[in-house]
């Protein structure tokens, strides 16, 4: 273990009271990896490496995988048009024209059921849709499907978490599965993820950490009433830090797309802001003229994540939170430490 590493993850765990577990490692060998916290306030049951947590929009790559693969079968292509694919009538005022390649890259301009523009409390997405009935992509269409669009399609990067439902919609009708099924079997599977999938709130699996919220008298309370029952393309897998490593190392290693097909996921599409890229379902960012890192991340209520990929030296750095912050205070701290190219 990297001495120095683990003592600088302990400081900021003492300092920002985090809960949750960090790890780096490189290609071979897990360099630091420490557990902090709670996983369940109730029963005093710990952090561990080996537990489980949720990572909110995180999952945006798993879908972007999936898109991609389908592709690389010839079931699908980027230039495809989502409405000539899925029912036209489901979505009256899109614009038929809008492109898979648009939809991956956040600039389809299609509407938001939950709009980062405009909008800063998920929570209240559910006092009049109840959290408990989301349990299949099309169970979110009631909350964007009918309305208008932003912007014309391609016209500018605009992060849309509707987006990746309709992915997971196209996902369903083209390979006959659920989506979740599609990725545990497409994705966990031949990465070796065997402690990740997508499970049920009211039906979680052992190891598993339980979100926590900030109460309005201080106390931590359950995030359970806060996220949909059950995630999809657009967030709510459960992985475990170590998974994610196998995850960037079966992307990498192409145990899930070709060279040529991972090179057009990992490429920086579009352009967010400063050295700030989108691929598909992929941050980027870019030191003059090489990639820096490809990272994801994902918040929810009692939920925060951070996961990192770093081309030039093999190294990922994943630091995940059943709190609504703190991952990326810890990847803070770490990351300036890491013996990175």
């Amino acid at each position: 273990m990297n001495e120095k590493l683990t003592g600088l993850m302990s400081e900021e765990a003492q300092r920002s009271k985090f809960s949750g577990v960090v790890q780096v490692a490189d290609r071979e060998h897990i360099l630091a990896a420490a557990a902090y916290g709670l996983a369940n306030i109730a029963e005093l049951r710990l952090n561990q490496l080996h537990t489980r947590f949720p990572i909110a929009s995180g999952s945006k790559l798993f879908t972007a995988i999936a898109v991609c693969q389908l592709v690389e079968q010839g079931r699908l292509t980027f230039d495809a048009k989502i409405l000539d694919i899925l029912p036209k009538a489901e979505f009256p005022l899109f614009d038929p024209e809008i492109t898979v390649h648009q939809v991956l890259t956040h600039s389809s301009g299609i509407p938001d059921y939950f709009d980062e523009e405009t909008m800063d409390d998920f929570a209240s997405l559910w006092e009049e849709t109840p959290m408990y009935t989301l349990r299949r992509p099309a169970d979110f269409l009631p909350l964007f499907a009918g309305q208008p669009m932003k912007f014309a399609p391609g016209g500018r990067f605009h992060y849309n978490n509707a987006g990746y439902i309709l992915l997971a919609l196209l996902i369903e009708a083209i390979s006959g599965k659920t989506f979740t099924k599609y990725v545990e079997q497409h994705i966990f599977q031949p990465c070796g993820m065997k402690d990740s999938g997508y499970f049920a709130l009211d039906a979680l699996p052992a190891h598993t950490a339980q979100g926590y919220i900030d109460g309005d008298s201080g106390q931590k309370i359950s995030n359970i009433y806060s996220i949909p029952v059950v995630g999809g393309g657009d967030g709510g897998a459960y992985v475990t830090a170590a998974d994610m490593h196998k995850l960037w190392s079966g992307l990498l290693e192409h145990k899930l797309l070709t060279p040529a097909v991972t090179d057009l996921l990992l490429t920086p599409h579009i352009h967010e802001r400063e050295d700030s890229f989108y691929g598909y379902g992929v941050w980027i960012q870019v030191r003059g003229p090489k990639i820096h890192k490809y990272h994801i991340m994902g918040y929810d209520p009692g939920i925060s994540f951070h996961s990192a990929c770093y081309p030039g030296s093999g190294l990922t750095c994943t630091a995940i939170c059943n709190q609504s912050n703190g991952a990326y205070r810890m990847m803070a701290a770490v990351e300036p430490n890491l013996p990175v190219k």
